[in-house]
């Protein structure tokens, strides 16, 4: 990580936490030297940043830094931290950690600092995760390639324990309670498929471009699945 990105990364720190912070504790969660932490304060207020606080004590943000303000409605913020609390409790820990900043950021973005009233929504998501909430590697790599529209080799595993190894190009990802989905323009098949996450032995990102845009394929993937689903109510009708 270069020194912008350490920047950035402490200020996300600082959005997160509702009182002051140990340059300590900040040092831990950043993974760099007590001395590192320090220097990286002093630049970001040496640029601007609205940090109160001084070494020994602890380091807090004011609210309002880089984004405009903002106003939410009672049922708006509701709506955003419930989101957001069921997005990091999903088995992603990369989508969880951004989960965990955009709350942060929306906090400290309104004239009125919101993290009292964000911490008192009483509005929680049920995520059942039997065994305990365990990350899914795999999920990271998928999102990447979707937006770089790369494709991913897998060695997977079909319900009668059948192994393939297959490459897709990602269209979308589905998140259940406990399991996650991925739907995919599969070469093997020459066909839209999808894929269980916990069937996937190995996934392997690839230097090789889609064949067609993401867009055009999820196009193609929702006319076909609604077409799929035509057939299927017809079927049921006539039976």
């Amino acid at each position: 990580m270069d020194k912008t990105e350490r920047l950035f990364a402490v200020m996300d720190a600082l959005r997160r936490h509702r009182r002051p912070v140990t340059a300590a504790s900040l040092a831990e969660e950043q993974g760099v030297s007590v001395r590192t932490l320090y220097r990286d304060i002093q630049t970001l207020i040496g640029l601007g940043a609205p940090i109160d606080g001084e070494a020994g004590v602890g380091y807090m943000l004011k609210p309002g830094f880089f984004l405009p303000p903002l106003m939410f409605s009672a049922e708006e913020l509701e709506a955003l931290v419930l989101g957001l609390r069921w997005v990091e409790a999903q088995p992603d820990d990369g989508l969880g950690l951004a989960a965990r900043n955009a709350l942060g950021k929306i906090a400290t973005a309104s004239p009125d600092d919101l993290r009292d009233r964000i911490s008192d929504t009483a509005l929680w998501p049920v995520a059942m995760y039997r065994g305990g909430r365990k990350p899914v590697p795999v999920l990271g790599q998928i999102r990447t390639a979707m937006r770089q529209e790369r494709a991913v080799e897998i060695d997977y595993e079909d319900e009668q324990g059948r192994a393939t190894t297959r490459t897709i190009w990602p269209v979308g990802l589905a998140f259940y309670e406990g399991k996650q989905t991925i739907a995919a323009w599969c070469l093997l098949r020459q066909a839209f498929r999808n894929f269980r996450t916990d069937r996937i032995a190995c996934l392997r990102l690839t230097e090789q471009r889609y064949g067609k845009r993401r867009a055009v394929l999820e196009r193609e993937w929702r006319e076909g699945w609604a077409e799929e689903e035509r057939r299927h109510q017809e079927q049921r009708a006539a039976g």
